[in-house]
């Protein structure tokens, strides 16, 4: 009898033990808490909730095609670009984004491109040639950059990840790869591997982070921390991507967000104010928001508007000179 006790005792230790060790591996199953998973901003197999039907969750744009196994944002072919977007606006207030995704082609190093993106903005569904999203957005933006645009010998070694805060006005610079406006990033080995691939965001307490498990370890590490990032509520999720003269098959496997639960205490609660803008109290590098120039309709305005103020003037001018010449001759007589 004691023998059993002994034994049930010893079993109850090595579950504890094991339990124990799982959470503390730092693998993929720890960062999926089911019951903080929010479906209705989830991607997932068999893609379900994704379609061109008002009652669906997604919705694909371009060249995006839907298989049994992933979602192909754009195939290994020239000129593509593709997208998927979620429906319903998120207002959520701290969140976890674990997303899945492939990169694989044929091109050789450095002879691929371009990359896929995640967002959370307040446009949707407006294809541009930020991989395959427009320019000028209004939110954040996440880039797996796979081609180096800018000069081959700057310190940065691709694939990179990086982050960008868009508040409407702030232009990505296709030229420097982004540099003019991003948070900073990472390099990561995402593209041709044969184990999955995974980034993972969290947007906690105003702080941005961004960790990667690329080497099939299971294990994720830190990428970048952004502290004072403000991001307004009620922007949608999606990712996108695009190829030009260079190109590879971009495949969203899986995008699962988590809500996080975090506690405020009264102060925080009182002095929070609503974030109608998105910006950053701290960035890396300095923000240069790019002149776009004057449209031709701008133009056009410009030049009747002084063509007009010229006219008046002259106008004016030739009836002060009346009035003194009607003066002078009054003097004279």
């Amino acid at each position: 009898m004691l023998s059993f006790k002994i034994t049930n005792i010893l079993k109850v230790i090595l579950v504890l033990v094991l339990a124990l060790v799982e959470r503390g591996s730092g693998n993929n199953n720890a960062y999926e808490p089911e019951e903080f998973l929010k479906r209705e901003y989830s991607l997932t197999k068999p893609y379900q909730g994704l379609g061109s039907s008002s009652s669906s969750h997604w919705e694909l744009s371009g060249n995006a095609m839907i298989t049994p196994e992933h979602v192909r944002l754009t195939p290994d072919l020239q000129s593509r670009q593709g997208a998927v977007w979620s429906r319903i606006p998120c207002y959520i207030r701290d969140w976890e984004l674990q997303v899945h995704f492939k990169i694989h082609g044929q091109g050789k190093k450095n002879l691929n491109g371009d990359g896929l993106a995640i967002w959370l903005t307040k446009e949707r569904m407006q294809a541009g040639p930020v991989f395959g999203n427009r320019n000028l957005f209004t939110g954040l933006g996440i880039f797996v950059d796979t081609y180096p645009n800018e000069d081959k010998h700057h310190e940065r070694v691709f694939p990179y990840i990086s982050a960008m805060v868009g508040n409407g006005s702030l232009a990505y610079d296709h030229d420097q790869d982004g540099r003019n406006a991003d948070l900073g990033g990472c390099t990561a080995s995402v593209r041709n591997v044969d184990h999955d691939t995974f980034l993972l965001v969290r947007y906690m307490r105003n702080t941005l982070m961004i960790m990667v498990d690329v080497e099939g370890k299971q294990e994720w590490k830190e990428c970048l921390e952004v502290p004072g990032v403000h991001l307004p509520q009620g922007y949608h999720f999606g990712a996108s991507s695009v190829t030009g003269d260079l190109s590879d098959n971009h495949d969203l496997i899986s995008f699962k967000l988590f809500e996080l639960t975090v506690e405020r205490s009264p102060e925080e609660l009182e002095n929070e104010e609503e974030v109608l803008i998105p910006s950053v109290d701290y960035r890396d590098v300095p923000v240069h928001v790019v002149d776009e120039g004057m449209s031709t309709l701008t133009l056009f305005f410009l030049f009747v508007f002084s063509v007009v103020g010229l006219v008046l003037l002259i106008v004016v001018a030739l009836i002060i000179y009346q009035r003194w010449k009607d003066r002078s001759r009054k003097r004279f007589y």
